[in-house]
């Protein structure tokens, strides 16, 4: 069987995405994905980011092995092994301490999972990148408690039926929730199909 995940989202959005990437990610270094799910954007952005190094990572053995399959299909030499990292767990594996993060990028996870995991998230960024590094966030959220479309709202009802605990989060929420740990928010950039790039930078 082949172990390859596939996610639709990932080929409509992929290209808008890297597009926000080179503008904002460092010339060089490391690159951590948490929560890189099927492997699908992993394989595009390291192919099309060469001068920097990207590592995967995803709780999921299942995805873990997608993503090994999508890189041995789609092979850069930049691309490292998917790393197994759960970021609601602290402090996050040794593993990532012997490498030197300088971005993190978190794509749709935020409201497909407690907030506890943001929290975590934030709480691991804020200690793991350097002063200046970059957290990347993509996805849907609200400003100032509203919803930014129709079709997002009816989203956060179906996210909240199958999970109380899911749902689209409010920007300014992330935002302080970044600021606690030294994240500093840069801009949020609207996206396709009512999402948003969010971009944070480490003060100190």
């Amino acid at each position: 069987m082949d172990p390859k995940r596939y996610a639709p989202a990932t080929q409509r959005n992929r290209q808008v995405i890297l597009e926000i990437l080179q503008q904002n990610l460092p010339s060089t270094g490391n690159v951590l994905e948490v929560a890189s799910g099927t492997g699908e954007h992993a394989v595009f952005f390291a192919a099309n980011l060469p001068h920097l190094h990207w590592y995967p990572s995803d709780r999921d053995p299942d995805l873990r092995a997608s993503i090994k399959a999508w890189s041995k299909e789609y092979p850069s030499p930049n691309l490292h092994p998917p790393l197994s990292i759960d970021v609601t767990i602290q402090p996050w594996q040794a593993e990532i301490e012997q490498i030197a993060i300088n971005a993190i990028a978190n794509i749709n996870m935020i409201h497909i999972s407690p907030w506890s995991a943001c929290l975590s998230l934030m709480a691991g960024a804020g200690r793991i990148l350097p002063p200046g590094g970059v957290l990347y966030l993509y996805g849907p959220y609200q400003k100032a408690g509203k919803h930014t479309a129709p079709s997002n709202e009816a989203f956060d009802r179906s996210l909240c039926d199958r999970n109380p605990e899911w749902g689209i989060r409010n920007l300014e929420d992330v935002i302080t929730a970044a600021a606690d740990n030294q994240l500093t928010f840069q801009k949020a950039i609207a996206m396709p199909a009512n999402n948003f790039s969010v971009i944070f930078t480490k003060t100190s």
